[in-house]
C-alpha cells in the first residue's frame, strides 16, 4: 500500500479540517480586514494628511517581510508535524487492532514505550510550529507601535510647522489605533492559510496519485460470457521479475476452475487481475469477447462476488453483514444463503440470531463463522462470476464439503473460480491449475492430479494422511463412549 491507514484517516479528518477552517474562517478573515483597513487608510489619507499616512506606514513592509519569513517557516514546520501526528495516529490504530497479539505476546511495556515515543516526538514538532506561530503578535505590535511613534512625531512636528492641527493629530492616531484589527487579522490569516496550505499539499499529493487501472468507457453485456485468460507475463509495480508467466484457461458460464500451489506461487495474483486491481503487463483477459481493460470498472466488477481468505465483517448485525450488498434483500433470502453457506444453525445458536451484534471485524464470532458469512454475502448478490480466495481455510472437512456442494446446485450456469491450500476443496472442479513459480506446473482434474507425479499428488496425498491421523482420536473417544 502506498499510504498506511493511520496517514490516511490523519489526511482525510485533521488535514481536511485545516483546509476547511483556512477557506472558511480565512477567507471571512481577509474579507473583514481589507475593507476595515482600506476604508480606514482612505479616511487618513484624504481626510487628515497624506504625507503622514505614508510616513505612518514606513514600517509595514519591514512587517510583511517578516510575516512573509515566519509563513514560511510555518509552512515546513507544520508540514513536518501533520506527518508525525499521521504517524502517531497510525501507531495507535496498529496497536489497537493488534491489541489481542499484544496481550498474547505480552508486548503491553513495548508498545506503550513506542506510542510514548510517537506522542513525544509529534508533542516536539507541534512546539516548533507554536515557536514560529509565537512570533505573529509581537511582529505586529512592533510594527503597530513604530508606526505610533511615527505618526506621532511626523504629526507632532507637522503641528508645530503649521501643516497640520491638534485635533487632526489626535484624529490620525485614533484612526491608526483602528487600524490594529486589520493587522492583527491580517496575520492571523496569514498564519492559518499557511496551516492550510501545507495540509492541502499533503492531500494533493494524495489525489493527484493516479489509479492503479484506469476506467473503461464499454458496459459489460448482459447474460453470461466467456472468460478467457491468457496472461504472457505479470510484473507488479516497482517489482524486478514477473509474478506470472504463461498462464491462459478458459472458462464456460457454470464451469468452476481449482487454483492451487505453494505459498507465493501466483494463485492470489491471478485473482487480482480478474478483480482489476492491476492490469496484465503482456497480455490480455476477455469476457464477452472484450479486453476487461475497456470494461467499465462499476460494471465489471457488479459480475463479480468475492470472499476472500480475511473476511471483514462490520460492526453490525449478521442480518445486515450478510445484506451488505444487497440492502433490500428479505429475511428469507438472507436466511437461504445462509443455508447454502451452512452458517445458518450457527446463526440461529447466536444470542440474538440474526440480529445479533457481531462487533468491530466481527470480534464476537470464530474463523470459520466469519467465513461462512462471507461467503453467504457473496451468495446473495447472484453475480455471474463467484471468487473464493482460500475462503473455506477455517472450516472442518466435513463443513467444506457441505457448503461445495450447495455451491455446485447454486453455482449451475455460474462460473466459480476457488483459490485453495487444501485440496479437498478443488476435488470437484472442472479444471484444476496447480501453480509453481507463476507458471502452470500441471492442470487437470482432480482423479488425473491425484494420480499424475508432481505436486498436486504429493500434497494430496500429505493432507490425506494427516486427514486420516486427526480422525484417530475422534474414532478413539466414540469406542470409548460406546
Amino acid at each position: 500500500m502506498r499510504h498506511r491507514t493511520g496517514d490516511l484517516i490523519a489526511r482525510a479528518t485533521n488535514d481536511v479540517d485545516r483546509v476547511v477552517f483556512a477557506a472558511g474562517e480565512g477567507v471571512l478573515t481577509l474579507v473583514d480586514s481589507l475593507v476595515m483597513g482600506c476604508a480606514v487608510l482612505i479616511v487618513m489619507s484624504t481626510q487628515i494628511s497624506w504625507q503622514l499616512t505614508l510616513l505612518a506606514l514606513l514600517p509595514m513592509p519591514l512587517m510583511a517581510l517578516a510575516i512573509k519569513r515566519n509563513g514560511d517557516a510555518l509552512h515546513e514546520r507544520f508540514r513536518v508535524a501533520q506527518a508525525a501526528f499521521s504517524s502517531l495516529n497510525d501507531r495507535t490504530q496498529e496497536s489497537l487492532t493488534s491489541i489481542r497479539m499484544i496481550k498474547a505476546f505480552g508486548l503491553e511495556d513495548r508498545q506503550s514505550a513506542q506510542f510514548a515515543a510517537d506522542a513525544a516526538d509529534t508533542g516536539a514538532k507541534n512546539m516548533r510550529v507554536a515557536r514560529i506561530d509565537a512570533r505573529f503578535d509581537p511582529t505586529i505590535y512592533i510594527a503597530i507601535g513604530a508606526a505610533n511613534l511615527l505618526a506621532i512625531g511626523g504629526g507632532s512636528w507637522m503641528v508645530i510647522h503649521g501643516s497640520l492641527t491638534l485635533g487632526q493629530l489626535t484624529s490620525f492616531v485614533m484612526y491608526l489605533g483602528l487600524m490594529i484589527w486589520p493587522m492583527l487579522a491580517l496575520a492571523w490569516m496569514f498564519n492559518i492559510v499557511e496551516r492550510g496550505s501545507a495540509a492541502y499539499g499533503r492531500i494533493r499529493t494524495m489525489l493527484e496519485e493516479a489509479p492503479a487501472v484506469d476506467d473503461g468507457t464499454e458496459a459489460v453485456p448482459a447474460g453470461r460470457g466467456l472468460l478467457q485468460v491468457a496472461i504472457r507475463d505479470f510484473i507488479y509495480p516497482q517489482a524486478s521479475k514477473p509474478s506470472l508467466e504463461q498462464v491462459n484457461f478458459t472458462l464456460q458460464p457454470g464451469q468452476m476452475l481449482g487454483i492451487c500451489g505453494p505459498t507465493g506461487a501466483g494463485k492470489s495474483t491471478i485473482l487480482a487481475l480478474l478483480q482489476r486491481h492491476f492490469d496484465v503487463t503482456h497480455g490480455e483477459i476477455r469476457f464477452h469477447d472484450l479486453p476487461l481493460p475497456i470494461l467499465q470498472l462499476d460494471s465489471w466488477r457488479a459480475r463479480l462476488a468475492v470472499v476472500n481468505q480475511t473476511p471483514f465483517l462490520f460492526s453490525d448485525t449478521v442480518a445486515n453483514n450478510i445484506a451488505l450488498g444487497k440492502p433490500d434483500a428479505t429475511q428469507a433470502q438472507i436466511e437461504r444463503v445462509a443455508q447454502l453457506a451452512s452458517v445458518h444453525d450457527d446463526i440461529l445458536r447466536l444470542p440474538q440470531g440474526y440480529e445479533t451484534e457481531v462487533g468491530e471485524r466481527g470480534v464476537m464470532l470464530s474463523g470459520g463463522q466469519k467465513q461462512r458469512i462471507s461467503i453467504a454475502r457473496a451468495l446473495l448478490l447472484e453475480a455471474e462470476i463467484l471468487i473464493l480466495d482460500d475462503a473455506l481455510s477455517a472450516v472442518d472437512g466435513r463443513t467444506e464439503h457441505q457448503i461445495l456442494h450447495n455451491l455446485r446446485q447454486w453455482g449451475e450456469g455460474r462460473t466459480v473460480i476457488i483459490s485453495a491450500h487444501r485440496l479437498s476443496a478443488l476435488t470437484e472442479a472442472s479444471e484444476i491449475l496447480v501453480l509453481q513459480h507463476g507458471h502452470i506446473a500441471q492442470r487437470g482434474r482432480h482423479e488425473a492430479l491425484a494420480v499424475q507425479p508432481g505436486w498436486y499428488r504429493d500434497m494430496y496425498r500429505y493432507q490425506q494422511l494427516e486427514a486420516a491421523l486427526d480422525e484417530v482420536p475422534q474414532t478413539q473417544e466414540e469406542a470409548l463412549d460406546a
